[in-house]
């Protein structure tokens, strides 16, 4: 039973340590908005 225990805890620590990564990624970095150009070839919007 104290194995069991040690592993959830390790487990439960693990998923707080990538819960906390994910969290300060999302609210710490911020992207650069960039424009965006599409080329598309005009023999895509023929029909088959």
């Amino acid at each position: 039973m104290p194995s069991l225990f040690r592993f959830l805890t390790v487990v439960g620590i693990i998923a707080g340590i990538g819960y906390g990564v994910l969290f300060a990624l999302a609210n710490f970095v911020n992207p650069k908005p960039r424009e965006m150009t599409v080329t598309i070839p005009p023999d895509r919007f023929l029909k088959k």
